[in-house]
């Protein structure tokens, strides 16, 4: 009796699971009399187990749904909201006393009456004419067996140690002189291992259907409880997937779609204020794209607001202002995925979009897949999940790596190109190396060295996309693809986050799986859309290397690549003008922007983001507004020089002109000279302190000047700033007096500067701190 028991509670879960979705289905469509003969028939198995079983009060709720719908294909009553209501009522109160005698915990029974008193409450609707009969396809049932999955598991690690034996047995045979006949009594085992491995793989799959099957149960309640209207669209319900990969897809599906529902469909009366039809449309649709599972969750709702979601980021400490600013659309509107981010204002009971995405994206990448972003903003959103087809069995890319061997899953994989030609080629920056293939910039990592298993210059990359961006992984060779089985490595080795696994491969020698996005955050890598990180000069064979770019006025230039710090994205918002001056906001601060052409600029801002050079000379940094990032050049030895200004002067290079821009000119202006550990004590005195005070201390302080009314005897002033007519007290300070004259066309004294002449001031100011005079 308990083996039935427990068949009786697996069939009833399985059961009580497709049955909400077609009750849901059936109030959407009373006329399919093939769907109600199926629910009733459905519900009639579980009212007869319930009898064998002797479990009456499984029964009595059982019973009184059957009659219901027997009256209902009488044509006695129509499925309406309540009826449909009550119906998952009795079917939600019978699943949970099914789990309830699972876990040997009794369920109170006191309201069991009231739930079918509610069904005979709901109003009667006596059809004038039968309800239309929909013709279904008859149904052969499938010869099955139920299985426990360890049982499979089992299975699939006998088949991988099978595998492992017959290719030690292939080795020991080809040592010696092979019979014909032995040979292929071999052949004809590898076959049938194959096929076994294969048929092994299958036993773990699953229609998709029993993962969206709760949907349309799940988005009518939602709906319901926010007062929307939704429909559900489910294409694609017969592709098969892994059954550990259904469960584990379960929670962030559910969590994709509630936030769809809460969060991006508008409400009926919104929907009709913007032109859009009062119901709601979500469609999931799931697709097999090679060993790949992609499935898509789409809606017509108002989208992601990318610009609240930002500022979210920026209250909640989450990014900086500056980090915000200098984002592209895409990189803001994956901040969803940060941890307690939410384009609302208020989190509802039922979701909040951005909270828990973080876990959806976590979830996801467990089991080696990804999820995208598509979003319309006022239009709706599609989230997109690519996830392996099996977590058993892989397809992986076999690299050769010095003497080692590694794998890597292909679904990460986009291209591998050998490094030859102008096409493809590596360049030193620094202490980096930047790939570039076909005019694309990546960044690199050699996996030899990174390893400490090899040196030399790799002669293939393999282009890998993690979630933060793409990059180049240069091995020696890539050798082959093969569906390997993936166990875990030992916990020393997986604790690096270099690795995904061990596979173990036809070869029967073991190797270690690659993580690419744990290869890339142990490395370092910068993602940024064209990005030159340079922090030094090229290698040491490259002479004169520069940056060649297009500048905002069309024209080609080029700058020394050894004063580049980066060349990165800036949003429009970053850009701040003052004081006929242009600033870039960058990690909380501001650097002078200079730039070519001030109407170029002005174009280039209202697109919403530029381009811009971060040059650096070790101490002072300062920024160049360019139209995009062409080339890494070699300068000639010949140039000529250029009269004055920011022009260093011109070269020829490819049979043409280039101006080469001189950065030491975009430094003449640098906010704050070097001052060393202790900034240099400016003594404001005399009557005219208050005046200094209120108007000199934030220019001498954003200069990097201290300033003080009152000498401390511990610290003497480098400078005492008095007005020209204030008398000198040699008791106040032995300091050195800088005097501001009040008039600028009025008699001052020799040596005197107007004190709104910012620039002599500072000059002035400087020439008292290189004479040592704090």
């Amino acid at each position: 009796m308990d083996d039935l028991l427990q068949e009786f509670i697996a069939e009833t879960r399985e059961t009580l699971e497709a049955l909400s979705s077609e009750v849901v289905a059936w109030e959407a469509a009373p006329g399919d009399r093939a769907r109600l003969d199926a629910i009733f028939r459905f519900v009639h198995t579980v009212k007869g187990s319930c009898g064998f079983l002797d479990l009456p009060r499984l029964a009595r709720l059982s019973h009184a749904a059957e009659d219901v719908l027997a009256d209902a294909r009488d044509g006695k009553r129509m499925p309406d909201t309540a009826l449909v209501d009550a119906v998952l009522a009795i079917v939600d109160r019978i699943g949970a006393i099914v789990e309830g005698i699972a876990a040997n915990v009794t369920l109170d029974d006191s309201d069991d009456e009231a739930l079918i008193a509610a069904l005979t409450r709901v109003e009667e609707v006596v059809a004038t004419a039968p309800a239309p009969r929909v013709a279904g396809t008859p149904r052969t049932a499938p010869r099955s067996i139920r299985l426990n999955v360890d049982l499979l598991d089992r299975m699939m690690s006998g088949m991988s140690d099978m595998v492992l034996a017959r290719n030690e047995l292939a080795r020991r045979l080809r040592d010696d002189v092979l019979d014909p006949r032995v040979e292929a009594a071999l052949d004809q085992l590898s076959l049938t291992v194959a096929d076994m491995r294969d048929t092994v793989t299958r036993t773990r799959m699953q229609k998709v259907d029993a993962l969206f099957s709760a949907l349309p149960r799940m988005v009518r309640d939602t709906a319901a409880e926010l007062g929307k209207a939704v429909s559900l669209r489910i294409e694609g319900s017969d592709v098969d997937l892994d059954r550990e990969m259904i469960e584990m897809m379960r929670d962030p599906l559910v969590h994709i779609i509630r936030n769809a529902i809460d969060h991006g469909i508008e409400t009926p009366a919104r929907r009709r204020s913007l032109g859009k039809a009062p119901t709601g449309q979500i469609r999931v649709t799931a697709r097999q794209s090679g060993n790949q599972i992609l499935i898509e969750i789409e809606d017509d709702g108002a989208g992601i607001d990318v610009a609240r979601i930002a500022a979210k980021a920026v209250a909640n400490d989450v990014r900086s202002a500056a980090e915000v600013a200098g984002m592209t659309p895409a990189d803001k509107l994956r901040l969803v995925f940060e941890p307690g981010l939410s384009s609302r204002d208020t989190v509802s009971a039922v979701s909040g979009r951005g909270v828990g995405m973080d876990v959806v994206r976590a979830n996801i990448e467990h089991v080696g897949g990804r999820i995208a972003l598509d979003n319309r903003p006022g239009r709706g959103l599609t989230i997109t999940i690519q996830v392996p087809l099996t977590l058993s069995i892989m397809s992986t890319l076999i690299v050769a790596v010095a003497d080692q061997r590694f794998a890597i899953a292909r679904q990460t994989i986009e291209e591998i190109v050998k490094v030859r030609g102008d096409q493809v080629r590596i360049d030193p920056v620094g202490d980096i190396k930047v790939a570039t293939v076909r005019g694309r910039r990546l960044p690199m990592l050699a996996l030899a060295p990174f390893l400490a298993i090899g040196e030399g210059e790799p002669t293939t990359l393999v282009i890998v996309s993690t979630r933060e961006g793409d990059y180049a992984l240069g091995v020696d060779d890539v050798l082959d693809t093969e569906e390997v089985v993936v166990k875990p490595a030992a916990p020393a080795v997986m604790g690096t986050g270099l690795y995904a696994g061990q596979t173990l491969p036809d070869s029967g020698m073991p190797m270690l799986l690659l993580d690419g996005g744990g290869l890339a955050l142990a490395a370092g890598l910068r993602f940024q859309q064209d990005i030159i990180a340079a922090t030094e000069a090229l290698a040491p064979d490259a002479a004169n290397p520069a940056l060649l770019f297009e500048d905002l006025d069309g024209a080609r230039r080029a700058i020394p690549l050894g004063a580049i710090d980066r060349v990165e994205k800036a949003s429009a918002e970053a850009i701040h003008r003052s004081g006929g001056r242009t600033r870039l906001v960058v990690d909380g601060a501001t650097i002078p922007l200079h730039h070519g052409d001030a109407a170029a600029l002005d174009r280039a801002l209202a697109r919403g983001t530029i381009e811009v050079l971060r040059l650096t000379d070790g101490e002072a940094e300062c920024a160049y507004a360019i139209g995009g990032a062409l080339e890494i050049i070699q300068l000639p030895a010949d140039i000529s020089p250029a009269a004055d200004g920011p022009v260093l002067g011109v070269a020829v290079c490819e049979g043409r002109a280039i101006e080469i821009l001189d950065p030491l000119a975009f430094f003449l202006d640098s906010d704050v000279p070097d001052h060393g550990e202790a900034a240099p004590l400016c003594l404001l005195d005399g009557a005219g302190a208050a005046w200094m005070d209120r108007f000199l201390r934030p220019v001498l302080e954003a200069h990097g000047y201290r300033c003080t009314l009152r000498p401390d005897g511990d610290e003497a002033p480098a400078v005492r700033l008095v007005m020209d007519e204030d008398a000198v007290a040699a008791d106040r300070s032995d300091a050195p007096v800088l005097r501001l004259c009040r008039d600028r066309e009025g008699a001052c004294e020799p040596g005197s500067i107007y004190r709104y002449d910012r620039s002599a001031l500072i000059a002035a100011l400087a020439g008292h701190a290189r004479r040592g005079g704090r």
